[in-house]
C-alpha cells in the first residue's frame, strides 16, 4: 500500500514538472517583433514654427508575438542615427499599437535640447520596443530612418534659480538662473555680477522648499539651513556657475573672454577682450578673411565654436569663418540658455 502512494506521489510530482516546464517554455517562446507601418523609411520632415501644435507624424506598427496572450507596453524612441540607441529619447509609452501626440513643437525642443542643430536635416533612428516583464526580453523593431530639420527657438530647459544678496533673495527671479541642458539635474550656466561681493544659493521650483548652499564651504551643497551662502569672488565679472544635484557638488569661476584666430591682428596667439555692456559680451574690430573662436581667461581649457556655422555655440566647436574682410561689431550671449553669437559688418 505504501509503495502505491510512493507511485501516485512521483506520477504527480512529474506531472507537475512536465507542466511547470511546458509553461516557462511556453513564455520565454519569443517571436514576431513589431515592425513599423508609419511613417515610412527615410521619410523627411522640415519643421516650422508656425505649426508647433501640428502633429508630426503618426507613428504605427504592427503587434509583438510573445507566444501567449498579455498585455504588451510599447515605447517609441528615437537617437542620433548610428549611436545605437545608446541616449535615447522617449516619445511615448503605450499599450496601443501608435503614437499619435508627437507634435512639431514637442519634437523640436527635444532635437534642440539634444544639442541638434536648426535649420539642418539631422539623421535620426526611431524604434518600437515591446515589453511584457522585467524578466523577459523586450522585442524592439528595426531602426527606422527618418530625417528632421528644427527650426530655431528658445528650448525649455530645466533649471534652477540663484536668489543672492545682489537681486534681494527672490528665487523666483529668473534672470539669474543656470540650466540642465540634458535634463540629468547637472545645471550649469554664465551669469554677469555687477558687484564687487556677492552670496548666492540655488533653489529650485522658484521657491525655497528646494535650496541648497555651502557651509564649509568646501564644493558640497548642503539642503535648506542658513550660513550656507555660496560667495563670489573676484567680481565684477562673468561667472562659469556650475551644480550637479547628482552628487551635490558645484563650483564658480570667473571668466574674462576674448576673441581670436587667424582672421584678427592678434592672429591664434592673442585675444582681443570682449567687455559687458548691460546684455552681451562684445567688441568692434577688423577682421580679415579667415577664422575665429572664442575662449576664456586667454587659454583653451575653455572655448567655443560654431559646428554648423549656424550662429549657434558649441564647446570646443569648429572654427568661424570670416568670408569678407572689414570692421565688424562680434556680440557674444553666454547669459541665455543656448549660447550664440552675431557677427555682423559694419
Amino acid at each position: 500500500m505504501i509503495k502505491k502512494y510512493i507511485f501516485t506521489f512521483l506520477l504527480a510530482v512529474v506531472i507537475f514538472w512536465g507542466c511547470e516546464k511546458q509553461t516557462v517554455d511556453t513564455v520565454i517562446q519569443l517571436g514576431a517583433s513589431p515592425t513599423f507601418t508609419s511613417p515610412s523609411s527615410g521619410a523627411e520632415f522640415l519643421l516650422e514654427e508656425a505649426n508647433a501644435s501640428n502633429v508630426l507624424a503618426d507613428f504605427e506598427w504592427t503587434a509583438a508575438d510573445f507566444g501567449y496572450q498579455a498585455g504588451i507596453t510599447y515605447r517609441l524612441e528615437f537617437d542620433v542615427a548610428g549611436n545605437s540607441f545608446a541616449e535615447p529619447i522617449t516619445l511615448g509609452v503605450v499599450n496601443d499599437l501608435s503614437v499619435t501626440d508627437v507634435t512639431q513643437g514637442k519634437i523640436n525642443n527635444i532635437l534642440l535640447a539634444k544639442g541638434l542643430p536648426f535649420g539642418f536635416a539631422n539623421e535620426l533612428e526611431v524604434r518600437v520596443c515591446a515589453s511584457v516583464s522585467d524578466l523577459v526580453d523586450q522585442l524592439c523593431s528595426n531602426p527606422l530612418p527618418i530625417k528632421v530639420s528644427p527650426y530655431q527657438a528658445e528650448v525649455v530647459y530645466p533649471f534652477l534659480t540663484l536668489p543672492g544678496d545682489y537681486q534681494g533673495w527672490d528665487p523666483e527671479d529668473e534672470n539669474y538662473k543656470v540650466f540642465s541642458r540634458k535634463s540629468d539635474e547637472i545645471y550649469e550656466g554664465y551669469i554677469y555680477f555687477e558687484v564687487e561681493e556677492a552670496v548666492y544659493k540655488f533653489a529650485k521650483d522658484l521657491g525655497w522648499d528646494m535650496n541648497w548652499g555651502d557651509i564649509e564651504p568646501d564644493g558640497v551643497l548642503d539642503a535648506g539651513g542658513i550660513d550656507n551662502n555660496i560667495a563670489i569672488e573676484g567680481g565684477p565679472g562673468m561667472f562659469l556657475i556650475h551644480c550637479n544635484l547628482n552628487d551635490l557638488t558645484h563650483f564658480n569661476q570667473k571668466t574674462d573672454w576674448g576673441v581670436l584666430g587667424d582672421a584678427t591682428s592678434g592672429g591664434w596667439d592673442t585675444d582681443t577682450d570682449l567687455t559687458w555692456d548691460g546684455e552681451k559680451l562684445t567688441a568692434t574690430l577688423d577682421l580679415s578673411v579667415g577664422n575665429i573662436k572664442f575662449r576664456a581667461n586667454d587659454a583653451w581649457d575653455i572655448n567655443f565654436g560654431d559646428d554648423f556655422t549656424n550662429g549657434t555655440l558649441e564647446a570646443e566647436g569648429a572654427d568661424i569663418p570670416v568670408t569678407e574682410a572689414g570692421n565688424y561689431t562680434i556680440n557674444l550671449f553666454l547669459n541665455v540658455s543656448d549660447y550664440y553669437y552675431e557677427l555682423t559688418k559694419n
